[in-house]
C-alpha cells in the first residue's frame, strides 16, 4: 500500500521540484542588478552539444551555429537573398570553352584540320554566339594519366572494385574560346556552324593508348572521360578583402582560400563538403588578394558553395599539424585535420572569437573587437547545452537564456504575449522517418511504402504539432518551385499497407506477427533525446506498426551518441530526424549514391541510377525552367521509392524578450534603436551583430 501511495505521489513531487527549480532561476532584472555586464551577453540554448568546430568538417546544427559566428566565407546572401561579398570584396564570372579539332569531319563539304582556319571560321561567325571575347589555339599535347575504372567485382558495400590504368594521351589541337558569361548552350550554337555531328563523331579513342597490359579494349569505354570532345570551364575570379585578420592577428589572404579548398579535397580529412568542390578543376592564387577558380564542367551551385568558412593555413598546414602531433608524442603518419585541437579551439575571421568549450555544458565566445565590418554590439555569446525543453522554457521565462524556440503546443499561448517579440514562418526543411536501405528488411519499396501508409501523419500534425506543420512529399523546400506540388502524400491506409506487405511476402503468424521465411518482421526505431516531438512520433509510429504485426522496438539516444555512433556510421535500422535546407536545389550530398559511406549524408544508403543522373543534371543546369523540370522528376522518383517516410515541414516560432533591439550608430555618432524584423526567408537573426539588450522596454520611432 505504501509503495502504491508513493507511486501516486511521485508525479506530483516531480512537478513541485521542477516548479521550485523555476523560481530558483534569477529573473533578468535580478541578473542585471547583480551583474550589469549581463546586458552585453547573449545566451542561447541547444538540446545537444556541438561535435566539431571546423567549417569543412561539421555536419550538425549545433556545430554550425558556432561555426557561423567564428568563421566568415567569401560570400553569403543578404536580407533579400541576393549574394553579397564577405571575405571577397568583388568577383567576376565567365567561361572558357574548349573543343578538339575533329580531323575527319566535313564542314559544308570541306575538311578543316588546321586550327588557325577553324579559329578564323569561329571569328567570322562571332555574332552568332554573342559573347566571345577571345579565341586561342592550343597546340597538340602528349600527357600521361593514371585513372581508375570500375572492375567486375564488388566489395561488401556493393561498390565495384577499382582497376588502375596508366594512359597516354596524344591529343590533337583544340580551340579555347573565352566567353564573357557562362553559356550552357554555347556548343549547341556552335553546331549551327560546324554541323550537328561534328562533336559526336570526334574519334577520341584514336588518341588514347592504354599502357597497362591487358586493358587496351577499354579505350572506347574511357574515351569520353579522359578526352572529351567539348569542355565547359566556368571560371570565378574572387577579389579578396584586404586588411582582414584572423583572431590570432594573422592576416587573411588568398593562401587561406587555397588551403581551405585543398583541405576539403584531402581524402584523409573525410570532409562532407567534398561533393560541393569536386567539380573544381583547379584553384589558382593569382596574387595575395586574387583567387581564380576553374570548374571542369557546368555546375550551377558553384558560386554559393563559397559561403563556407575559410580556415587559417598557418595554423593547420602540414608543418603545423606535424608540430602538434609531436607535442602529443604521436609518432604515426595518420595525424590529420580531424585530430587537431583546432576543432575544439577554432580560430576564424568572424564576428566572435572562441573563448571556452565545456562539453555538454556550454560554449563561450567573445566579440571580435577588430572585426572588419565592425564589432558586434554584444560583448559575449554563450551557447548553453540544455537537453530538456521544459528546462529551456523555464530558464527563458526567468531570463537565464535570451531566446526560445516555441513548441507547437505553446504557440497560441505565447504569440500574443506582450512581454515578448514573436517570429514565425514555414521552415526550410522537413522531418522524416529514414530507413537503412542496406538492411535486407528495407530493400523492397513496397515495404517502405507500407510503413509510410501505416502511420497517420495527419494525426501527428494535429495532436503533436498542434497544426503548426504541413504535409510534405519529397526532398525540396516546399516554398520553392523545385518542390512538385502535384505529388500527393501517402494516404493513411493500414489495410492497404498490410496488403502491400503481403505482396512482399510478409504474412501474419498465429500470434499476429508478420513473418517471412520463418523470420519475424522486427527492427528498432531510434531518435535523439531532448526532443519531445520526435519522442511522440516514435511512440505513434511504433504503435501504428505493431497494429499491423510489425515488432518494433524504440530507443532514444543522447544527441552526440546518436550522431557519432549511429547516423555517421550507418549503424541503425530506422530513425527519426529532420533536415534544415538551403534555397539551392542541389541534393548531391543527401541523395547521390556516391555519398553513402561513413560520415556522409546519404546515411540511409539510397541508390538509384536515374536519380543520380537527375541530381547531376540539376547541378549542371543554368536554365531555371529546365532545372525545375529536373527537380520535379527527381521528386517523383524519391516519392515513389520512399527511402524516407516524409512527414511534415514545421512552422517555426521563436520568441525574444522585447528588450532586445537592433542598435545602429549613425554617421553623426547618434545611436538609434530599431525593432527586429525578419528577412524574406523568415530569418529574424540576420542583423544579430547589431542586436543589443536594453535595461528596459524600448519605445520605437515611427518612420
Amino acid at each position: 500500500m505504501l509503495i502504491k501511495r508513493v507511486l501516486i505521489l511521485l508525479p506530483i513531487l516531480i512537478f513541485f521540484i521542477l516548479l521550485q527549480s523555476f523560481f530558483w532561476v534569477p529573473t533578468y532584472d535580478e541578473q542585471v542588478k547583480g551583474n550589469p555586464e549581463r546586458l552585453d551577453e547573449f545566451i542561447t540554448a541547444s538540446i545537444g552539444d556541438a561535435k566539431i568546430l571546423n567549417p569543412i568538417l561539421n555536419a550538425d546544427s549545433a556545430s554550425s551555429t558556432i561555426v557561423d559566428k567564428v568563421f566568415d566565407g567569401l560570400i553569403d546572401r543578404d536580407e533579400d537573398l541576393r549574394f553579397r561579398g564577405r571575405l571577397a570584396e568583388s568577383w567576376n564570372i565567365y567561361e572558357e570553352a574548349y573543343f578538339y579539332i575533329n580531323p575527319n569531319a566535313l564542314i559544308r563539304g570541306k575538311k578543316i584540320s588546321r586550327p588557325e582556319d577553324m579559329k578564323e571560321l569561329i571569328l567570322s561567325n562571332k555574332d552568332t554566339f554573342n559573347g566571345i571575347t577571345a579565341v586561342e589555339v592550343i597546340s597538340p599535347e602528349t600527357a600521361k594519366r593514371d585513372i581508375q575504372i570500375p572492375g567486375p567485382d564488388e566489395n561488401k558495400d556493393g561498390i565495384p572494385d577499382a582497376i588502375d590504368l596508366e594512359v597516354t594521351l596524344r591529343s590533337p589541337s583544340r580551340l579555347k574560346i573565352t566567353l564573357k558569361a557562362v553559356d550552357q548552350d554555347f556548343f549547341k550554337k556552335l553546331e549551327q556552324v560546324l554541323g550537328s555531328e561534328y562533336f559526336k563523331t570526334f574519334p577520341a579513342e584514336d588518341f588514347i593508348e592504354i599502357m597497362t597490359p591487358g586493358h587496351n579494349e577499354k579505350r572506347k569505354t574511357i574515351a569520353d572521360e579522359v578526352l572529351p570532345a567539348i569542355e565547359h570551364n566556368p571560371v570565378i575570379v574572387f577579389h579578396l578583402r584586404k586588411g582582414v585578420h584572423f583572431h590570432d592577428g594573422h592576416e587573411f589572404d588568398a593562401g587561406d582560400v587555397r588551403f581551405t579548398y585543398e583541405a576539403i579535397m584531402e581524402p584523409g580529412n573525410l570532409s562532407p563538403r567534398v561533393p560541393d568542390y569536386e567539380p573544381v578543376k583547379h584553384l589558382e592564387v593569382l596574387d595575395a588578394y586574387t583567387v581564380r577558380v576553374v570548374y571542369k564542367r557546368l555546375y550551377s551551385p558553384a558560386f554559393g558553395t563559397w559561403g563556407m568558412g575559410i580556415l587559417p593555413e598557418h595554423l593547420l598546414n602540414t608543418e603545423a599539424l606535424k608540430k602538434e602531433a609531436e607535442a602529443k608524442k604521436d609518432e604515426g603518419d595518420t595525424y590529420k585535420l580531424r585530430d587537431s585541437d583546432f576543432n575544439r579551439h577554432p580560430v576564424g575571421t568572424g564576428p566572435f572569437k572562441f573563448r571556452e568549450w565545456k562539453s555538454d555544458q556550454y560554449i563561450m565566445l567573445d566579440r571580435n573587437e577588430q572585426y572588419w565590418e565592425g564589432a558586434p554590439n554584444y560583448k559575449r555569446y554563450t551557447f548553453r547545452i540544455v537537453p530538456d525543453l521544459l528546462t529551456q522554457e523555464m530558464e527563458f521565462y526567468g531570463g537565464a537564456i535570451d531566446n526560445y524556440g516555441v513548441q507547437p503546443h505553446q504557440v497560441e499561448r505565447l504569440k500574443d504575449d506582450p512581454g515578448y517579440q514573436h517570429f514565425s514562418g514555414l521552415s526550410f526543411g522537413y522531418s522524416y522517418i529514414g530507413y537503412n536501405m542496406r538492411r535486407e528488411l528495407f530493400q523492397d519499396k513496397k515495404v517502405r511504402k507500407a510503413l509510410g501508409m501505416a502511420v497517420d501523419t495527419d494525426k501527428i500534425i494535429r495532436y503533436v504539432m498542434y497544426n503548426q506543420a504541413e504535409r510534405i512529399t519529397g526532398p525540396f523546400v516546399k516554398q520553392t518551385d523545385y518542390y512538385d506540388k502535384s505529388i500527393q502524400p501517402l494516404p493513411y491506409d493500414p489495410e492497404g499497407a498490410l496488403l502491400l506487405l503481403n505482396e512482399a511476402g510478409w504474412k501474419r503468424n498465429s500470434n499476429g506477427w508478420l513473418e517471412k521465411d520463418g523470420k519475424r518482421f522486427a527492427f528498432t526505431l531510434i531518435t535523439n533525446g531532448g526532443n519531445d516531438i520526435r519522442k511522440s512520433i516514435l511512440t505513434i509510429a511504433q504503435d501504428a506498426w505493431r497494429k499491423i504485426g510489425i515488432d518494433v522496438k524504440t530507443d532514444i539516444v543522447e544527441w552526440s551518441v546518436f550522431i557519432g555512433k549511429h547516423v555517421n556510421t550507418g549503424n541503425f535500422d530506422a530513425l527519426i530526424l529532420g533536415w534544415s535546407m538551403g534555397i539551392d536545389p542541389d541534393l548531391y550530398q543527401l541523395w547521390h549514391s556516391s555519398q553513402t559511406n561513413q560520415n556522409q549524408l546519404n546515411f540511409v544508403g539510397f541508390k538509384n541510377k536515374e536519380a543520380d543522373d537527375l541530381i547531376v543534371k540539376v547541378r549542371q543546369e543554368y536554365d531555371y525552367d529546365k532545372q525545375v523540370e529536373y527537380c520535379h522528376q527527381l521528386h517523383r522518383i524519391i516519392a515513389d521509392e520512399q527511402p524516407y517516410t516524409f512527414l511534415y515541414v514545421g512552422k517555426w516560432t521563436a520568441v525574444l524578450d522585447k528588450k532586445i533591439v537592433i542598435r545602429e550608430v549613425l554617421p553623426t555618432g547618434e545611436e538609434k534603436v530599431k525593432q527586429i524584423t525578419p528577412t524574406r526567408t523568415g530569418d529574424y537573426s540576420f542583423y544579430f551583430n547589431r542586436w543589443i539588450k536594453l535595461a528596459e522596454n524600448p519605445v520605437f520611432e515611427i518612420d
